[in-house]
């Protein structure tokens, strides 16, 4: 566990690396007078999805033993490198996350993809689809994430067969193949992170509480992700149709998901209309 001498290291390499930070590299805006270059307490808090007094505290060696997923919170709003999440994770006290584990680590580079796509709604999942990052004009699409509870409320498949899914509306056959993408998805993220206890015990529970996953998952079906146009249904605006594509980014093995409407379509003007209401954080 963390001794106080490591908790301060903690914090001083928080604050060292938020000084480094410029707030638009973080897409946020430079707006209006400051003092340092770097992101001020409150930007970081809201990046990581932290209040701002935990910020305090970390920064000031007054908390001990952040969690795993505040650590992991903290790498990613300050864009550290593998090396250097790895190295905050033993200021932690912690070891950082095992080869066998699901990596959860977004890189700068995919960041900073998704600062280049400030109009466009874009997601970031891991390889078990636990959502890990959703950006303004995602969260005003499909509701904002950071209303959610953590856990496995944010997992795409345990919403699906447990919780209560997505503004994505299906058709039997849809349906169908959304399902089996999604349990084949799964099993092979299973076979590929075999320490993963997490990912274990999510398994579990959808076979003990899903007959239909349970049904799948023993059949071994296997799916492919295609581009697929869908249908939204909206609460403010009403149905959207939308090609979503998913990308898979190579060596992290991260799922992005993104949604775009043809040009010149009263879906593509309604999209717009939606995320111009976004808000320039990022939703973890």
């Amino acid at each position: 566990m963390a001794t106080g001498g490591m908790t301060g290291e903690f914090g001083k390499a928080v604050r060292r690396w938020r000084d480094r930070v410029a707030p638009e590299t973080a897409g946020l805006p430079a707006a209006g007078q400051r003092r340092a270059a770097g992101l001020r307490r409150e930007e970081l808090a809201l990046l990581a999805g932290i209040s701002v007094d935990y910020v305090t505290r970390l920064e000031q060696g007054r908390a001990s033993h952040p969690s795993a997923q505040v650590v992991e919170a903290l790498a990613r709003a300050l864009r550290l490198s593998g090396t250097e999440r790895a190295h905050l994770f033993r200021l932690a006290g912690l070891a950082p996350p095992e080869p066998e584990t699901v990596p959860t680590h977004i890189t700068p580079s995919v960041l900073r993809l998704l600062d280049r796509l400030t109009g466009t709604p874009v997601a970031v999942f891991d390889a078990c689809w636990t959502l890990l990052l959703a950006n303004p004009p995602y969260a005003a699409l499909m509701g904002d994430p950071s209303e959610e509870p953590r856990g496995d409320q944010r997992n795409a498949v345990w919403r699906h067969f447990l919780g209560s899914g997505t503004r994505a509306r299906h058709t039997a056959e849809s349906l169908r193949a959304f399902e089996t993408v999604l349990v084949s998805d799964l099993r092979a993220a299973a076979a590929r992170y075999p320490g993963d206890r997490r990912l274990r015990r999510l398994v579990a529970d959808l076979r003990a509480n899903s007959e239909r996953f349970a049904e799948l998952w023993d059949s071994g079906a296997v799916g492919r992700h295609d581009a697929a146009r869908k249908i939204i249904d909206h609460p403010d605006v009403g149905p959207l149709t939308l090609d979503c594509d998913v990308l898979t980014v190579a060596g992290v093995d991260l799922r992005i998901m993104v949604y775009t409407a043809e040009p010149g379509t009263e879906d593509a003007e309604r999209l717009a209309s939606l995320t111009a209401l976004g808000t320039p954080t990022l939703a973890g």
